[in-house]
């Protein structure tokens, strides 16, 4: 066997746990598993998977929440009943 070092990561132990859990099912510990992300990083270029940002983090939205909030602060707040919403929904 070649030579190795030790790498330290922080994780939350939660997130952890679970991984360990899917690991074991799939015969891999937590060292294996790091490692053939690493293997296959190297051997494609990339990460080997899509990342995609939760779109509830997008600019534009954060802004709007950022406005709503500015407004609920100013007082300007609109109270509707569900019926009302209803209504407004059916076009009536």
């Amino acid at each position: 066997m070649s030579e190795t070092v030790s790498v330290n990561i922080q994780m939350d132990p939660d997130l952890k746990e679970r991984a360990e859990m899917v690991f074991q099912d799939m015969g891999l510990n937590m060292t294996s598993a790091v490692n053939l992300f690493v293997r296959q990083t190297l051997l494609q270029g990339k990460i080997p998977f899509a990342i995609y940002a939760d779109p509830f983090y997008s600019e534009s939205n954060l802004k709007a929440i950022q406005e709503s909030i500015q407004q609920a602060k100013e007082g300007k707040i609109v109270v509707k009943t569900m019926e009302e919403l209803e209504r407004m929904a059916d076009g009536r």
